[in-house]
């Protein structure tokens, strides 16, 4: 071998071997995205932009030997600078961050069983951690410790080796900046002649009746005006709460639940929120519009409710749901 072909197989080695196994620790964790039908080069492409690999190239040629790795589409947590081995490792292992997704009108049980099937988290640690007190909302009231509610709607990308408080600090975070994006503060609860704590249990219950965006602002005012008449709200989604339910018929008997969460047999709110509201449903309860309606009822199959003054009103309005299949 002559003299110069040999230096340029030393460099090329010394290259190599320099690129593949990464100098120094690890840096600062990168998440990359795998794509349905995405190509190994358009991966390695986004490795090395974002520095987790050296070179693209070295790594396109270690696959003569390792083989291509297997990309199943996800999301990977890595770090910068790792080795070539470290990356196999990893793309072999399949995707490593999960998402969580707390959709408007969940309960902190129902997220707590999506956080529990989660690699690394298990025997109701969550619902633990969210019991415990070490997270707090900024509305939570002095003394309590329940984030019923109080969880920010939305996905969540649960990174390896991310504890249940992290989470938990993330959602309830997450909360506290939708709802003082909604106006909620001290002074507009007050206004209202509540707290915020008492807004936050309005707007989940407005989540539950008004169904969809368009109705909430209404249903906010029937809540508010029942209210300030002292009767019972009678809202079906506080008794099924009481039952664990997420929806369907509320039967004569559990309308005679002894339970806080029965509005048909108490005067005023329940003593917690009974879901996670929207954005849109604090916003609802936080500036609810002017009117009288005491009475609501779905009405046609999109959603739309049709709200009234006087219980007359509510009567054809149920008559008409009735003739439309919806009673």
């Amino acid at each position: 071998m002559g003299g110069g072909l040999l230096v340029l197989v030393l460099a090329f080695t010394l290259w190599y071997e320099l690129v593949s196994h990464a100098l120094g620790p690890a840096g600062k964790r990168e998440v990359i995205q795998v794509t349905s039908g995405e190509s190994v080069g358009s991966v390695l492409g986004t490795l090395s932009a974002d520095h987790v690999i050296g070179s693209s190239l070295a790594f396109r040629i270690s696959d003569v030997v390792h083989g291509t790795p297997t990309l199943t589409p996800g999301l990977y947590a890595l770090r910068q600078n790792e080795t070539f081995a470290q990356v196999r490792g990893a793309f072999d292992a399949g995707p490593n961050i999960y998402a969580v997704t707390v959709n408007p009108g969940l309960t902190l049980n129902e997220v707590a069983t999506q956080v529990d099937d989660l690699p690394g988290h298990a025997n109701e640690s969550f619902a633990r951690v969210a019991a415990s007190g070490v997270v707090h909302s900024v509305f939570s009231p002095a003394g309590s410790d329940d984030l019923e509610g109080m969880l920010g709607t939305g996905s969540y990308m649960v990174l390896p080796g991310e504890s249940d408080t992290t989470i938990l600090g993330q959602m309830v975070g997450r909360f506290d900046t939708q709802a003082q994006a909604a106006g909620l503060s001290a002074n507009s609860a007050a206004a209202l002649g509540l707290t915020p704590y008492e807004v936050i249990i309005a707007a989940s219950i407005d989540e539950k009746e008004g169904y969809i965006p368009m109705n909430m602002p209404d249903v906010a005012r029937v809540i508010y005006n029942r209210l300030a008449a002292g009767t019972p709200l009678q809202m079906n989604s506080t008794v099924l709460y009481s039952l664990g339910q997420d929806g369907g018929p509320v039967t004569s008997q559990d309308l005679k639940l002894r339970t806080p969460y029965n509005t048909y047999l108490n005067v005023g709110l329940t003593p917690t929120p009974i879901c996670s509201p929207s954005p849109d449903a604090l916003t609802a309860a936080v500036h609810p519009p002017a009117g009288a309606w005491l009475y609501f009822v779905l009405v046609k199959k999109d959603g739309t409710e049709a709200f009234s003054d006087t219980y007359a009103e509510q009567l054809a309005n149920e008559k008409l749901a009735q003739e439309r299949g919806l009673g």
